[in-house]
């Protein structure tokens, strides 16, 4: 149940990337035009970022939307009581609080990834068998159009220090809300998706690879022909405790006014799943 590994530049590409992602929820490429050496670039100096303190200047305020997110507000996943062992920052198109302690190399990689993705989602409407094609409000690749709601995260997962919250985990299970997800390789392992047999897998992680998945809003799209998997990060052991890992999901989100399913728009199931996350937040 691991996701094909697909050569971008590959004739058969937009075929296996599709069936993949149909299979799977999850499709991963090499080959494509991302740069890992960016990608590594930014790992580095935002991990000295948030060591450093420095990000907490940028600490989310009221609306809880841009900025950074330390581990003591970190996100809660869907069903459950206790936060996932992280921090992040969290960048959009209209954000005003991009650190100035680090470069714009992150603001490069979002744009070039959302090139990236818009020639995937190309695929996938090239793909789509026409019974589910008919059932879209428009073309998956035309839904970004216009979007402010893309979002880049950039993350960090500490070293497992000291004493971990009794069912605490770098990331639980959980499944993303948005149209599609692109995700360059961390420097460490420890993504995994459950199949359809219930047995979590590795999602392979080599370095310049990305690995891309489906959101629920995709899923719903189509009619759950491409499904939202549930996807995890699990805690490391040995040694690999000791390092932090670094990851970048860029989470590609449909214009608020675009028609999911059911005649609901994206910028409602977006507030509903925001709404019901917040509702659950453990006390602090």
């Amino acid at each position: 149940m691991t996701p094909d590994v697909i050569d971008f530049t590959s004739e058969d590409a937009p075929a296996r990337f599709t069936e993949s992602l149909r299979t799977t929820g999850f499709a991963v490429v090499t080959n494509h035009p991302l740069s890992w050496e960016l990608v590594q670039s930014i790992y580095r100096e935002w991990e000295a970022f948030f060591v450093s303190g420095a990000a907490d200047a940028y600490t989310v305020g009221p609306d809880h939307q841009e900025g950074f997110f330390p581990a003591k507000i970190a996100e809660t996943a869907k069903g459950r009581t206790v936060r996932d062992l992280k921090e992040f920052f969290h960048v959009y198109p209209w954000s005003e609080k991009y650190p100035t302690e680090v470069s714009r190399d992150a603001l490069e990689f979002r744009d070039a990834a959302t090139e990236v993705a818009s020639t995937l989602l190309n695929w996938v409407d090239s793909e789509l068998p026409a019974e589910v094609s008919e059932r879209l409000s428009m073309p998956v690749a035309a839904m970004l159009e216009g979007s402010g709601r893309t979002l880049l995260r950039i993350l960090r997962y500490p070293p497992l220090e000291g004493e971990v919250p009794d069912g605490a985990v770098r990331a639980a299970a959980h499944e993303d809300i948005n149209l599609l997800t692109v995700l360059p390789a961390s420097n460490e392992s420890g993504l995994e998706l459950l199949g359809a047999d219930g047995e979590w897998y590795a999602v392979p992680c080599d370095p310049g690879s990305i690995a891309v998945n489906c959101g629920e809003m995709l899923d719903r799209a189509t009619g759950g022909y491409l499904p939202a998997t549930t996807h995890r990060v699990v805690n490391p052991a040995g040694e690999a405790a000791n390092r932090s890992r670094m990851s970048m999901p860029l989470f590609l989100q449909a214009a608020d006014e675009v028609i999911i399913a059911d005649g609901r728009t994206a910028a409602e199931l977006l507030a509903e799943r925001i709404a019901e996350l917040r509702s659950q937040d453990p006390a602090d």
